[in-house]
């Protein structure tokens, strides 16, 4: 298996990559969109709006939280989550950037 060889792009790129994977999975922007949706913390109720088992929506949610876009907190036997709005305004602009960045109007094609 080769190396991706990642060291040779910037750090932004690497950034801009590893959120792109994370939110390349349609039951990530569901769970996100719900949580968002909500505005408040969720606290196990998303097996049922998602309409995924509950080990497959902990590991999404896991990816989400180990990437920085949700928060977690243990209640008792349940974990909530929310959004991480500092994170969230990161990304939020780190996107704004790069599709602002590459929209600029060309004739090529």
């Amino acid at each position: 298996m080769g190396l991706t060889k990642s060291e040779i792009f910037t750090e932004e790129q690497n950034n801009i990559a590893a959120l792109a994977k994370v939110l390349g999975h349609p039951a990530r922007i569901a769970i996100l969109q719900h949580i968002i949706k909500s505005n408040s913390c969720i606290c196990g109720d998303l097996v049922q709006e998602i309409g995924l088992a509950q080990p497959t929506i902990s590991q999404h949610l896991k990816e989400l939280k180990n990437s920085g876009i949700i928060k977690g907190n243990i209640e008792g036997t349940s974990v909530c989550y929310c959004i991480d709005q500092e994170n969230w305004s990161h990304i939020s602009a780190t996107f704004a950037s790069f599709f602002e960045f590459s929209s600029s109007e060309s004739n090529c094609c």
